[in-house]
């Protein structure tokens, strides 16, 4: 079997089961390749064994047929752009905080690992959102798992965001910005906007705007086939495009475009682990002294 593995820096409480977990990759007689500078980091504080090769982005993960996210859910959104329309599995390792996406804590991870090479485990195929822009300005990496977001920048006043869905006008909204959510991102920036949740199989965008000006504008939720389309206005002459983590500064003529990419990502769940469970564990959803006890968290 051949795994690919990219991470963030962890504390020295998870070191101890990343040997292991390198260890046993070993063991198993496993292909390992490790994105560059996160092998740079595991060569400073853990012992290599000698299956193990580099790559960097770019490189080919033709062959790959999982791939290990090691840190928070912000590195799990980074491993998605690296697997890209080759839809490769992704077993999110939390050595992070939260770990919304990334459910497997480090003590878990010898489990883990055994029920993948037995096969114990399910995909859940998330939608992703692609981002068309003239000019381009996301470097081709233009999809993301959470969300879109237009903001304003620093301290600068709100802005309007004239919105048009399938080119057929829908709203302007004055705000500090707005987003336009995936059923996986519904729990994450949507969320703190008033945004509902969604679960993922739900073929749905949420548009939901930042501190609206106007307090009757409400999230809306649209149709994943939808082609929602923006233009900018404010101010100042420069605002924000986010797609997940990564930022970048554009001029107020840009041509902007989101709908649903082409292909999905695949996360692996494992027996004990799905949506609904994570609600509760995570986001304490429905914790309520008033509920029986010995209901399953």
């Amino acid at each position: 079997m051949k795994i690919a593995i990219l991470g963030k820096s962890f504390s020295n409480e998870a070191a101890p089961y990343l040997q292991a977990l390198l260890n046993d990759l070993a063991d198993r007689q496993a292909d390992v390749l490790v994105e560059t500078r996160f092998c740079d980091y595991l060569r400073e504080h853990l012992e290599l064994p000698g299956n193990i090769t580099c790559f960097q982005r770019g490189d080919s993960l033709q062959d790959v047929q999982f791939v290990l996210s090691i840190g928070g859910d912000g590195t799990l959104l980074d491993t998605v752009t690296y697997v890209g329309s080759l839809e490769i599995p992704i077993l999110g390792i939390n050595t992070g905080r939260l770990g919304f996406l990334a459910t497997i804590n480090p003590e878990r991870i010898a489990q883990a690992l055994d029920a993948l090479f037995k096969g114990h485990f399910i995909i859940e195929e998330r939608s992703l959102i692609r981002v068309d822009t003239d000019p381009e300005v996301f470097s081709g990496i233009n999809f993301g798992l959470n969300e879109f977001s237009i903001l304003k920048r620093d301290t600068s006043s709100m802005i309007v965001v004239h919105t048009y869905i399938d080119g057929e006008y829908l709203n302007s909204y004055w705000a500090d910005g707005l987003i336009v959510s995936t059923p996986t991102g519904s729990t994450g920036y949507s969320l703190s906007c008033g945004g509902p949740v969604m679960l993922p199989q739900t073929n749905n965008f949420v548009i939901a705007p930042v501190c609206p000006h106007n307090l009757n504008v409400r999230p809306l939720i649209v149709p994943d086939e939808s082609v929602i389309s923006f233009e900018i206005e404010g101010r100042s002459n420069n605002f924000l495009l986010s797609l997940d983590s990564r930022s970048v500064t554009v001029d107020a003529g840009i041509q902007i475009a989101v709908r649903r990419e082409t292909f999905n990502a695949h996360l692996v769940k494992l027996n004990h682990v799905n949506f609904l469970s994570t609600l509760r564990s995570k986001l304490n959803w429905g914790l309520d002294r008033r509920n029986p006890a010995g209901i399953p968290v």
